[in-house]
């Protein structure tokens, strides 16, 4: 649970003007906790000015194998966001020698290897965890196909460039990669322009049999995810097999619907084994409840993007702010996040343990 440990910086690595991928050394004592699957993402932590910051950033190298010994590194990709207290110490501070405390891998937006046609569609940084399933699965299974559609404003804005032309000579037969531009014209290839929900219905029938494709993955700003499962529903695939994690939520994002609150109203959390009961201060999350008793409750965005506070809602109701993490088996399931929870019932019991 929400354990971090400090790792070595082994590398800084220029990818655009404003992105970097860093390199973490992951000593022999800690290879099995930092075992991951294709698609898993690392909580980074600093504290600025008194105040802990934690940002949430995909793994993009590819994943051990299941026999095999954990992970001798770990490679993380970061874009800088305007104002961003960690984007911007990771482009302008961070050294190789330095460490940087990181949470153990978490994240369902996950890829595992097995036979299949599988298809992407990214946008900017959200090429990151989509770079660790696809490196993973055409490594690791030889009957598996994957196609990448990525988004990008222009060539040199985009990230890990060089990555992904090398899986075109690695498997050329059998991963598929169509790039569109938005900001800037191509020689060969999509017209510029964004990729929206009319675009991408006409474009995925012509690269691929979308109805033969195993899993869809989704991955970049919210605008994008969202046309392109509209665009997937429209050509009748399931909601089942679309997966996606969204990068990149504005704050104005409408929130779910309200619900009255109790005047007065407790949690209580089971955490790595321990439970408490704990009255909810007016305006709360439970997520913000359970920190102020319980320092190790797992979280990193506290936006409702990363998943990372998922906990099992045990009895009573909440309203949840904004979900852009859960998948709806998840949600029918019973998990809420913590971090855009509040209480519609006096009384209200979290599992993070599940």
């Amino acid at each position: 649970m929400a354990r971090f440990h400090p790792l070595q910086v082994a590398a800084v690595d220029r990818l655009t003007d404003d992105s970097v991928a860093l390199t973490l050394a992951v000593p022999p004592a800690l290879r099995e906790d930092y075992r991951h699957a294709p698609g898993q993402h690392l909580a980074l932590r600093r504290t600025v000015d008194g105040t802990e910051v934690r940002r949430t950033y995909s793994i993009c190298s590819p994943a051990p194998a299941p026999d095999g010994d954990g992970p001798r590194t770990l490679r993380v990709g970061v874009r800088l966001v305007e104002g961003g207290a960690f984007s911007t110490y990771a482009l302008k501070e961070i050294a190789v020698g330095d460490e940087l405390d990181v949470m153990a891998p978490a994240g369902r937006f996950t890829l595992e290897p097995a036979p299949g046609l599988y298809a992407a569609v990214v946008g900017g940084s959200g090429i990151t965890p989509v770079l660790s399933m696809a490196t993973t699965l055409l490594a690791r299974e030889p009957r598996a196909r994957f196609c990448l559609v990525r988004s990008d404003r222009t060539t040199a804005s985009t990230m890990f460039l060089e990555e992904v032309a090398d899986l075109k000579d690695r498997f050329p037969e059998r991963f598929q990669l169509v790039t569109a531009l938005s900001r800037e014209e191509q020689q060969a290839g999509l017209p510029t322009g964004r990729l929206d929900e009319e675009r991408l219905s006409g474009l995925l029938p012509a690269l691929l049999p979308v109805e033969a494709v195993a899993g869809w993955f989704l991955c970049g700003p919210l605008g994008l995810v969202q046309s392109a499962e509209r665009a997937l529903r429209g050509l009748a695939v399931s909601r089942a097999r679309i997966h996606e994690e969204i990068f990149h939520v504005d704050d104005g994002t409408a929130a779910g619907p309200s619900a009255a609150a109790p005047a007065h109203s407790a949690v209580t959390a089971r955490l790595d084994g321990r439970s408490g009961t704990w009255p909810v201060q007016d305006g709360e999350s439970l997520l913000e409840t359970v920190l102020r008793n319980r320092a190790d409750a797992p979280y990193a965005c506290k936006g409702g993007v990363c998943g990372t506070c998922r906990a099992f809602l045990v009895s009573g109701e909440v309203r949840m702010d904004r979900n852009f993490a859960l998948e709806p088996e998840e949600t029918d399931a019973g998990y809420v996040l913590a971090c855009q929870s509040h209480p519609v019932t006096e009384a209200v019991e979290l599992d993070f343990d599940r």
